[in-house]
This record gives structure tokens, C-alpha cells and sequence, in this order.
């Protein structure tokens, strides 16, 4: 996709463009040149200049999008969203560190008293860039020096031990395969009488 796409402008902007170069052409300039001054298609620009010819300017017009309105206004999203980056859960009264959708459905519903599914609630939280995360599962009680000094003294004596060591292979195509000191390899099976 170009940098320049026309599906990235929104709507009043595309309506703007379409209004301009059907202008455009009309004071004599060639849909070619009017499409590469706009970073468009010819095929788009050609298309708008249909649209004019059938309906007028009326037809150039952006319509509204088609789809059920959301439930929480662009002012609340961005509430939310600053809700839910600059608070931990527990601030807010919840019980665990983590954001879950459960959670997040809890305080819109809270704050904005508004009710939606989890699966309308992740699909908010993936619109707002936020994307599940998993905590680090660490020791409680682990000392950085403990861990440094095995580090530097343990784990090297035990690489020490085994050099040049790596698991076999099990594959059955490669020779000094496991598997293939046990059996015989796939194959026809020689023929044999049956009893």
C-alpha cells in the first residue's frame, strides 16, 4: 500500500478532494494530471468524474458511515484510555495488579454507565492500541547477587563440563538419527509369505 493511500484520509478530506478535482477538470486540466497532483489513482480520479456526471456535486458528497454508533464518545475513549495507562486496577478499587477485559468492562460500566460484552471491550481496547500483556514471572524471594554469582561461577563450570554437546537428532532422514539404530528405516517392506 502507498504512503499516500486515499483509504487513510478520512472522510470530510476525501469529500474535499473528490470536490477539487472534479474542479479541476472542469477549468481544463486532464484527470492524469489532476490524479498525480493529488497522489491518487487515475482509476479514482476517473471514477469521482462519473459519480459528478450522474449526480451532480451532491453525489461527491461523503455519506455517513453505515454501522451501529459507538456507545462511548471520543471524549470518554480518551478518559479511558488515560484511565487505564495511568492507574494501576487497584487504585481504581480493583483486587489485581493486571488489567483483565472484565475489569476494564467493570469501570466503563462505573464510570460511564454504560454496559458492553468483553468481546465489544477488547475489541475497544484493540482500537485504543492497547494489546494483552503477560506478567513476569519472577521469584519472590530471588537475590540479584545470588543470580550474578551463579552466573559468573556456577553456569560456566557446568558448560565447562559438556563441550561441543547438543541433542540428537530424531529425525529419520539424517544418518546417526537415534531412531534409526533401533528400527529399520520407512521403506518398502520386503515380501514376505503369509502364514
Amino acid at each position: 500500500m502507498r504512503e499516500d493511500d486515499g483509504r487513510k484520509l478520512d472522510h470530510k478530506t476525501l469529500e474535499q478532494l473528490r470536490i477539487r478535482a472534479v474542479g479541476q477538470i472542469q477549468q481544463g486540466a486532464h484527470p492524469d494530471e489532476v490524479a498525480t497532483g493529488l497522489g491518487m489513482t487515475r482509476a479514482a480520479v476517473y471514477g469521482w468524474l462519473a459519480k459528478y456526471r450522474e449526480g451532480g456535486l451532491e453525489a461527491l458528497k461523503a455519506r455517513p458511515v453505515p454501522g451501529r454508533p459507538s456507545k462511548l464518545s471520543g471524549a470518554q475513549l480518551a478518559r479511558l484510555y488515560g484511565l487505564v495507562v495511568g492507574n494501576d486496577p487497584r487504585q481504581l478499587r480493583f483486587a489485581f495488579a493486571l488489567w483483565t477485559r472484565a475489569m476494564v468492562r467493570e469501570l466503563i460500566c462505573r464510570e460511564f454507565a454504560v454496559r458492553l460484552s468483553e468481546v465489544s471491550v477488547g475489541r475497544l481496547l484493540r482500537k485504543l492500541g492497547l494489546s494483552p500483556q503477560r506478567p513476569l514471572y519472577r521469584a519472590y524471594q530471588q537475590s540479584p547477587e545470588a543470580v550474578a554469582r551463579w552466573k559468573a561461577e556456577t553456569y560456566p563450570a557446568i558448560r565447562a563440563r559438556r563441550p561441543g554437546w547438543a541433542p540428537r537428532s530424531t529425525s529419520w532422514t539424517r544418518p546417526g538419527c537415534a531412531r534409526t539404530t533401533m528400527r529399520a528405516p520407512p521403506g518398502p517392506r520386503s515380501a514376505r509369505p503369509r502364514s
